[in-house]
């Protein structure tokens, strides 16, 4: 089984887990775990391991609406170079620095290939879960999509230095904040617009009907072979780690005015379906 089979899997005995983080006494918890193999490209340095795979769980924390504190990472390798290590450490306290948390360390273990667990934590009193949109609610999504997808096909073509510029994510830390006043749903986009928009619907029960354009990074323009394959990078390769919410209609341009970056609605809450310009939206995106 893939992930989200396993997820459904687990659901009668873990009922409270399903959002982005746990949530526990004001705070909130979240772990993610990467690999060589099907997260980081060759041409991929350590410094941009450490950022992205501690981004990766601030991001989890920023869709909560949540404040980051700290972060720790297990840190496995075949074998333990020293510079390799350091430019780690400097990544992932880099990405910290970037949203006003720490990086507080974690643990070393020999593995057959380079695998990373990030942990972080957050505090918010007034968390946002994937379960609150309602019908006619607006559909947002910060920044562009696609820029992961950029950065891949530039370490297919070895273009090592600026796949790990795109590579190096800011964590939507300030916007998940500014966005908690207003969100009523909200996830990150770690696994595609197209599947987060299925699971935000299956949780909140509704329906999603999304018009383009959507916003497409720049960067995928210098990478797709047509338009179909730019929707591919947009919408469906994910690993972008914008934020995907739902907000009442009258809300959208407080919201607009409150985030520091670009916030683009892309649609509206519906019954029941998730379209894209009228037709079935796929539900599929990244699988581990």
């Amino acid at each position: 089984m893939d992930e989200r089979a396993a997820l459904d899997a687990l659901a009668d005995r873990l009922p409270t887990a399903g959002d982005d983080c746990a949530v526990v006494d004001g705070l909130v918890l979240t772990t993610d775990m990467l690999h060589a193999s099907t997260d980081f490209p060759a041409g991929t340095t350590h410094y941009t391991v450490g950022w992205r795979a501690v981004g990766a769980s601030l991001s989890d924390v920023a869709s909560m609406g949540a404040e980051p504190t700290a972060t720790v990472a297990v840190y496995g390798a075949p074998t333990f170079d020293e510079q390799d290590l350091l430019a780690f450490v400097d990544g992932a306290a880099d990405v910290c620095d970037a949203v006003d948390a720490e990086y507080v360390g974690g643990d070393l273990d020999s593995t057959s290939e380079l695998t990373v667990v990030s942990t972080a934590l957050g505090r918010t009193d007034d968390p946002v879960f994937r379960s609150g949109a309602e019908v006619g609610d607006a559909v947002c999504v910060t920044g562009t999509l696609g820029r992961s997808g950029a950065a891949f096909r530039r370490f297919e073509r070895g273009d090592v230095e600026i796949a790990n510029d795109l590579y190096q994510f800011l964590p939507r830390v300030a916007a998940g904040v500014a966005l908690r006043e207003h969100a009523t749903a909200m996830m990150d986009s770690s696994d595609g617009l197209a599947r987060s928009l299925h699971q935000l619907a299956e949780a909140s029960g509704c329906g999603f009907a999304v018009e383009p354009p959507l916003p497409i990074d720049p960067s995928v323009d210098a990478v797709a072979a047509d338009e179909t394959d730019r929707l591919e990078l947009g919408a469906f390769f994910g690993e972008d780690f914008e934020l995907v919410c739902t907000m009442p209609k009258g809300d959208v341009a407080r919201a607009r005015e409150a985030v520091p970056c670009d916030l683009t609605r892309i649609g509206t809450a519906t019954e029941s379906g998730v379209t894209l310009d009228g037709d079935p939206l796929p539900d599929r995106g990244w699988t581990h």
